[in-house]
């Protein structure tokens, strides 16, 4: 797979970087998590911070202002991000991945330019808009149609669940520009939120992940101009929603285990300090079984993320690597949060200690950036291609 890849910065500077973001998800971001839930929404001051420390520019090169970290240096900030509340990694997630990275990849000169230094800096928030109310996962089923008229493109459709939408300044939008052979072309474009014609539906109430917000994104006869097209020509956006998201299952694989290694460490904790019988449950059997079994799921999912990570810097990944990541890791959190509820009892029921949320927050990673079902299918029909 051809990608930018970031040279990274030299270890003691990146050393420097995660004892940074370390410090402050615990001292800023964990004791503002049940606030942040409530109101639904991240402080601003929080946000300014996370502009001043880079994170919207983690991934973007630093000729654009970027930090220009490499998918390993990227993943293993992820992974200290991921002990708190997802919604806060979601503000800036977007510019990180799936809101710069088609630009980054396949954007002309002129659009990186034009583009990157905002995403890098938080100026702008980007969005990817590809989901549509009949379309998710299959990029090529999409119906919002982009018409060439002129120097003019003219687009209609809606897309749904766009995360960051009702925040985004920018969007890259996937649609379809024709046919050809009896399938469709399908393109990428970038869209700015105030270009006339395109409107925003209302904030989605959600299960969990309160603070990280999505909402449908309509286009009605929305004008763009011909050099809103990503990258160099008609037909390359399949391509590019196909890279854009096999980088970013690795960056969501390592938040499942960021917010895995979370709920592991307040298990113990209520392990060792919770009596029943006369002694800490953590001296039963099958507490401690339900400890184990989510410690080894965790390390190995960590173990595998580094990996693949490492063959993507070395440009030899495979699209397995990044679906085999996301597959396990988030069906992994999943099962390291239903333990924490069982090992809490009825106060992992309760919304005081925060069990429940972290509960639902984690099922949302089984499904965006392509389903479990999904991730499966492509390791299958690439496992057979190999083969052949």
């Amino acid at each position: 797979m051809n990608i930018v890849r970031s040279q990274g910065m030299d270890l003691d500077t990146f050393s420097q970087l995660l004892e940074s973001v370390r410090r402050f998800v615990r001292e800023r971001l964990v004791p503002a998590e049940q606030a942040v839930a409530e109101a639904d929404a991240i402080p601003p001051e929080l946000v300014q911070e996370m502009r001043e420390m880079g994170l919207f520019g983690l991934s973007i090169p630093e000729e654009f202002g970027g930090l220009g970290l490499t998918m390993e240096e990227e993943v293993r900030v992820v992974l200290e991000l991921g002990w708190t509340s997802p919604a806060f990694r979601s503000i800036f997630g977007t510019n990180v991945g799936i809101g710069s990275q088609g630009i980054l990849m396949d954007g002309t000169e002129a659009q990186k330019h034009r583009y990157l230094p905002r995403l890098a800096s938080g100026e702008i928030i980007g969005s990817f808009a590809l989901t549509e109310p009949e379309a998710g996962s299959d990029a090529r089923a999409v119906r919002t149609t982009a018409r060439r008229d002129g120097d003019f493109y003219v687009i209609n459709g809606t897309k749904r669940y766009i995360t960051n939408a009702p925040e985004a300044g920018l969007f890259t939008l996937i649609a379809r520009t024709g046919e050809a052979d009896g399938k469709p072309i399908i393109s990428a474009f970038i869209v700015e939120a105030d270009t006339p014609g395109l409107r925003r539906g209302k904030p989605e109430r959600k299960m969990g992940q309160q603070g990280a917000h999505v909402c449908d994104v309509i286009f009605e006869d929305c004008r763009v101009p011909a050099d809103a097209l990503l990258g160099h020509a008609e037909g390359q956006g399949f391509e590019t929603v196909r890279k854009v998201l096999s980088r970013g299952r690795l960056h969501i694989a390592a938040l499942c285990v960021g917010l895995a290694e979370r709920l592991i460490n307040e298990s113990v904790n209520y392990a060792v300090t919770r009596r029943q019988f006369g002694r800490p449950i953590g001296e039963f059997q099958l507490v401690q079984a339900m400890l184990a079994d989510s410690r080894t799921e965790a390390y190995a999912a960590r173990s595998m993320i580094i990996d693949a990570a490492r063959s993507l810097d070395l440009g030899v990944a495979s699209v397995i690597d990044g679906s085999c990541c996301k597959l396990f890791a988030s069906e992994m959190v999943g099962r390291v949060a239903d333990r924490a509820v069982q090992i809490f009892g009825g106060a992992g029921y309760m919304a005081e200690y925060g069990i429940e949320r972290f509960y639902r927050d984690a099922r949302l990673f089984r499904i965006y950036e392509g389903t479990s079902e999904i991730q499966r299918i492509i390791i299958g029909r690439e496992m057979l291609r190999e083969a052949v």
